[in-house]
C-alpha cells in the first residue's frame, strides 16, 4: 500500500463570506509509486504529465477528489494570515514564501528536497500547526473549478468582479509573494484552472497564483493534489 499522507485543514470563512468547513488535503503534491498508484509522501516527486480528468480519477482511486478552487482558496487564505509564512516574520512583512521558483532546479522535486536558497522554503504552516508542501512553486496543480466552472470543473464563464478566485488574496497580483492572477472579465471558458507556480516561475509563483491549462493535455509541469 503506498504512503498516503493527508493533513487537516481548519474551518475558515473567506472574505466573501463563504464558510469552508474543515477538510483534509494531501500534505504533498501527489506522486506516482512504482506500481502506478498515487502516493503522497516526501520521497516521491510530483506526478506530472497527467491530464485534468486523469488526475480526478487518480484521486478517486484513493478515496479522495481533486482539490477544488474553494478548498485551495481556503488553504491559501489561512496561510497568508500566519506570521511564520512570511519572509519578514510578520504578516505583511516581506513576502509569503513562494517555494521552488528561482530556477535552482530543472525538474519538479520530491517533498524532502531542501533548496540552498532560504527564500525558497517549500512548506507553509496552517493555523492549526499542520504543514503543507509545494502550495507555491515546484509544480502547478490542476484545480476543479467550483466558483466559475461547470459540472465537470472546467471554467464556464468570465471572472466576475466579485469572484473569490481573484478577490481572496489580500494583496495585488505579483506583490508580497501572492503570485500572478488575472483581472475581472478574463474569460478562460473551456480551460481548467492551475495554481501554485513551478520551479522557474520567479515572482509569478505564489499561493494565489492562478492560470489555466488545456484539460486534455499532459503537461510536464502540472501535477495535482487530492482532498477528502
Amino acid at each position: 500500500m503506498p504512503n498516503i499522507l493527508f493533513i487537516n485543514v481548519p474551518a475558515i470563512t473567506l472574505p466573501n463570506g463563504v464558510a469552508m468547513p474543515e477538510f483534509q488535503v494531501g500534505q504533498y503534491l501527489c506522486g506516482e509509486d512504482p506500481d502506478g498508484e498515487v502516493s503522497i509522501a516526501p520521497h516521491i516527486k510530483p506526478w506530472t504529465r497527467i491530464n485534468f480528468s486523469e488526475s480526478q480519477r487518480a484521486c478517486a482511486a484513493i478515496g479522495g477528489k481533486l482539490i477544488t478552487e474553494l478548498e485551495y482558496l481556503a488553504i491559501a487564505y489561512d496561510i497568508v494570515q500566519q506570521d511564520i509564512n512570511w519572509t519578514g516574520g510578520k504578516v505583511g512583512e516581506g513576502n509569503v514564501f513562494q517555494g521552488l521558483h528561482m530556477g535552482t532546479v530543472r525538474t519538479p522535486q520530491p517533498g524532502e528536497y531542501v533548496s540552498r536558497q532560504e527564500q525558497e522554503r517549500r512548506w507553509h504552516q496552517l493555523s492549526n500547526g499542520e504543514r503543507i508542501y509545494d502550495f507555491a512553486g515546484n509544480a502547478y496543480t490542476w484545480i476543479f473549478d467550483d466558483v466559475q466552472g461547470n459540472l465537470q470543473g472546467v471554467v464556464a464563464h468570465a471572472f466576475a468582479e466579485n469572484s473569490a478566485s481573484i478577490t481572496t488574496a489580500p494583496y495585488p497580483s505579483m506583490q508580497k509573494g501572492m503570485g500572478w492572477r488575472p483581472r475581472a472579465g478574463s474569460n478562460w471558458s473551456g480551460f481548467a484552472l492551475v495554481r501554485g507556480g513551478f520551479w522557474n516561475d520567479g515572482d509569478v509563483a505564489g499561493v494565489f497564483y492562478l492560470s489555466v491549462g488545456s484539460p486534455g493535455y499532459r503537461y510536464g509541469l502540472v501535477g495535482f493534489r487530492c482532498t477528502k
